[in-house]
């Protein structure tokens, strides 16, 4: 799994690219289905650092539309204090952003919290409801900021982060 994501995200120093370069894979081996470009990568760094100073409304936001999109998650979070939660969400997506130059990190990390979220209900068809909640809360917090590059950047990291989650909780096997 770490190698299929270094190849995905690629190396953590790479040289300078030129504009044609950019817009390339990261390495030849790169796999054709989630073509993650190191521009891609940096669009997504660089568009979490717009989001960190409104990360209580974008929290709000998120929340707001994942409850909007499936009400039968709110309940999972009947006990929770929401701001502390939206303060743990901000901290989380800022902690894999900026792992994404650190795949041996992140990955153990992910693969940990994926584990976790199994034992607080989550389902593996709510990733793609997180998902959509969090494009609209970029798209809604970043304004025209968030472009289609940048929603496409996003879609391939969280997609990517997410099957890491849903294949550490072995649902298959639940």
């Amino acid at each position: 799994m770490i190698s299929f994501l270094k190849k995905l995200f690629g190396k953590k120093e790479l040289p300078e690219k030129t504009e044609t370069e950019k817009s390339k894979p990261m390495t030849d081996e790169h796999p054709a289905d989630h073509p993650l470009t190191l521009e891609q990568k940096i669009l997504v760094q660089e568009s979490w650092e717009k989001v960190k100073p409104i990360s209580d409304t974008a929290a709000e936001l998120f929340y707001g539309k994942l409850f909007e999109l499936d009400p039968e998650l709110k309940p999972m979070f009947a006990n929770s204090d929401m701001k502390e939660q939206g303060k743990k969400l901000m901290i989380m997506i800022g902690t894999a952003v900026k792992g994404l130059d650190t795949l041996g990190e992140l990955v153990p990390a992910v693969q940990k919290l994926g584990a976790r979220h199994v034992g607080y209900g989550v389902k593996e068809s709510h990733y793609e409801t997180v998902g959509a909640a969090l494009l609209d809360t970029l798209e809604k917090g970043l304004g025209d900021d968030f472009t289609s590059e940048a929603k496409e950047a996003w879609t391939i990291t969280y997609t990517t982060l997410a099957g890491v989650m849903i294949e550490a909780s072995d649902y298959k096997a639940a």
